[in-house]
């Protein structure tokens, strides 16, 4: 059971459950940190919900790595992983991860099987949530909190330390969900 097997099924299963709300999106492969870290989808409505893939196939070595950058970004993480690597997962991811075990059916399907619930992340970071605005919607937002004054001509991460400094992380956050929403030309599922 490979990477490809699990998305195609998560993905189907999310489109589903969310197609008739206008106003959610699932993103592939969502760049956070600035590109450098991206999780394998977003779902991205109210919240944003990030879904990892590791497949039987997969190692475990990135994994903490993509711990500490999920947790400072998003509201909700699922894990989605083989069965092969669910022990040694487990003892890896906060508890406030969610957990769904894929296996694969002796007719090739692939099942996924809830094991814990997400719930909401209660440490995000401002900084590393406003870095996923591009450099104008970041001014856009300065604009939006009249502190704009002056930052036109500063680079983009001068821009994201001014947001972090003066906006609360619900207003950083909702600025996010909205724009991730009402991009063009956006990678949506």
């Amino acid at each position: 059971m490979k990477d490809s097997d699990i998305r195609s099924v998560l993905k189907n299963s999310l489109q589903k459950r969310y197609s008739s709300d206008p106003n959610t999106i699932i993103i592939d492969e969502l760049g956070l940190n600035n590109g450098s870290s991206r999780i394998d989808l977003a779902l991205v409505n109210g919240i944003m919900h990030g879904f990892e893939i590791k497949s039987d196939c997969d190692s475990l070595n990135r994994l903490p790595d993509q711990i500490r950058t999920y947790c400072s970004v998003l509201d909700r993480v699922t894990l989605i992983v083989g069965y092969k690597l669910a022990g040694e997962a487990l003892k890896m991811i906060p508890e406030w991860w969610g957990v769904k075990l894929a296996e694969k059916l002796p007719n090739g399907a692939v099942k996924l099987t809830e094991a814990r619930s997400p719930k909401n992340n209660q440490r995000k970071e401002k900084l590393a949530v406003v870095k996923l605005l591009w450099r104008d919607e970041a001014l856009e937002l300065l604009e939006e909190v009249d502190s704009s004054k002056g930052m036109r001509s500063k680079p983009r991460n001068a821009i994201y330390e001014r947001i972090a400094e003066i906006a609360a992380l619900e207003t950083i956050c909702s600025k996010v969900r909205y724009q991730l929403k009402n991009r063009k030309e956006w990678r949506v599922a």
